[in-house]
C-alpha cells in the first residue's frame, strides 16, 4: 500500500436502509476517487439493485479480496459476502438476514484494517433491532469495533466541518452520567480529541472543556463537580502542555466553537454534546416533513484502526426513494482520508 491515496473499506450498513444508496451517491463523485481508493464490504447484488433504482451508470464489480479492486471512478468495487437472498429482500423492513449482513460487513472491514489490507474504514448505518434479532448482541458499531479490536479505552467524537465534540460519557442514564465526571476520564478524552485534531491537520488545537452544571457552577453555587474534578483536570492538562480552556459554561461553549474559538469540545455527557451538534448539522424540511440534510460524522477514537461513520440512522422510511442525502457519507470519507494520510506519515 505504497500508493499515496489510502484504501478505505466502506461497510454497506443495513441493506434495507439508506446505506447502499448514500454510498453509491458518494462514489458517484469523482473527487472521492481523487482523494482515496474506496471499496465496499457487503453484498454486490444489493448494490446493483440500488444502483438500478437510482438510474445510476455506476458498474458494480464483485470481488473476493482487495487485490482484485480496480479503484476506478465509475466502477464500485464490492467485496461480496453474498449474504442476502434477493427473493426475500425488502427495503425499509427489519429482518434477520439484513441484520446479519450488516454485522458481517463490519466484521469484514475490521478484519481488513487489522490485517493492514486497508488504511481505514467508513461505516454506513445499521439497525440495532435487526442486529440483535440476528443474534449479534451489541449496542452498535462502537462496541463491535471495541470487541473485535480488543480495545478497552475508547471514546466517540462527533465532527462536522467546524464543530468537533467528544464525551466523557455517552450511553448511560443522566443520573449516572454525573457520577462519571472524573478527572482521569476528562484527561483521557481530552488527549484523544487533541490527538485527533492533529490528525485532521490542526496544529496545537485549542480544546474547550465544558462545565457540568449551569454556568459551570458559578464558583460552587450550583454544584461542586467543577471544583473537585473538572478544574483539576484542566490544570493537569495545561501543565502537560495541552492548549485547553475550562470549565467553560456549556450554554456558550458550543456557540464559541462553531464560530472558531475552539477546535474541539469536551462534553460531560451524551445530550450535552449531541444536542448542539445536531442543531448545527441537521436540517428539517417543514414542507416535506423529513430531514433534508444530516451532515455530521461519528469517529471512534482509541482504536488501533480508523473508524468513521455517518451520524444518522438507517432511515427505513425513505430507503429506496433516492432522496437520502450523501453529505454525511462524503464527510466521513473525507475525515477517514485525512486520518489515514496522517497515520501514513
Amino acid at each position: 500500500m505504497n500508493n499515496i491515496k489510502p484504501i478505505l473499506a466502506i461497510t454497506m450498513g443495513d441493506p434495507a436502509g439508506i446505506g447502499p444508496e448514500i454510498i453509491l451517491m458518494a462514489l458517484n463523485h469523482e473527487d472521492t476517487y481523487n482523494k482515496c481508493r474506496p471499496l465496499v464490504t457487503g453484498d454486490a447484488e444489493v448494490m446493483a439493485f440500488v444502483a438500478k433504482q437510482l438510474n445510476s451508470n455506476l458498474k458494480i464489480h464483485s470481488i473476493e479480496n482487495v487485490t482484485e479492486a480496480k479503484f476506478e471512478f465509475g466502477t464500485v468495487d464490492v467485496i461480496d459476502l453474498k449474504l442476502i437472498d434477493m427473493h426475500s429482500f425488502e427495503q425499509g423492513k427489519v429482518s434477520i438476514q439484513c441484520g446479519n449482513a450488516a454485522f458481517q460487513s463490519v466484521v469484514k472491514a475490521i478484519d481488513l484494517a487489522m490485517n493492514g489490507e486497508v488504511n481505514g474504514t467508513v461505516t454506513a448505518p445499521l439497525n440495532k433491532e435487526a442486529l440483535n434479532l440476528a443474534g449479534h448482541h451489541f449496542d452498535g458499531h462502537t462496541e463491535i469495533y471495541a470487541h473485535f479490536t480488543n480495545t478497552k479505552k475508547y471514546a466517540m467524537l462527533l465532527a462536522d466541518d467546524f464543530l468537533r465534540v467528544i464525551h466523557v460519557s455517552t450511553h448511560v442514564p443522566l443520573r449516572k452520567a454525573c457520577d462519571l465526571v472524573k478527572k482521569e476520564r476528562i484527561v483521557d478524552v481530552t488527549e484523544l480529541i487533541s490527538d485527533a485534531c492533529m490528525q485532521f491537520g490542526i496544529k496545537n488545537p485549542k480544546i474547550g472543556i465544558a462545565g457540568l452544571n449551569p454556568h459551570a457552577s458559578d464558583g460552587g453555587l450550583f454544584g461542586d463537580e467543577e471544583e473537585q474534578e473538572i478544574i483539576p483536570a484542566v490544570k493537569e492538562l495545561k501543565a502537560r502542555g495541552f492548549n485547553v480552556e475550562g470549565p467553560v459554561p456549556p450554554d456558550t461553549l458550543f456557540a464559541k466553537a462553531k464560530c472558531g474559538k475552539y477546535d474541539g469540545c469536551v462534553a460531560m455527557y451524551h445530550d450535552q454534546g449531541h444536542i448542539p451538534f445536531k442543531v448545527v448539522g441537521f436540517n428539517w424540511n417543514r414542507e416535506t416533513g423529513m430531514m433534508s440534510t444530516a451532515k455530521g460524522v461519528n469517529i471512534t477514537l482509541g482504536l488501533p484502526v480508523i473508524r468513521v461513520s455517518v451520524d444518522h440512522g438507517t432511515a427505513f422510511d425513505v430507503a429506496g426513494k433516492g432522496i437520502a442525502s450523501p453529505d454525511a457519507m462524503l464527510l466521513s470519507i473525507d475525515y477517514a482520508t485525512k486520518m489515514a494520510l496522517s497515520r501514513k506519515k
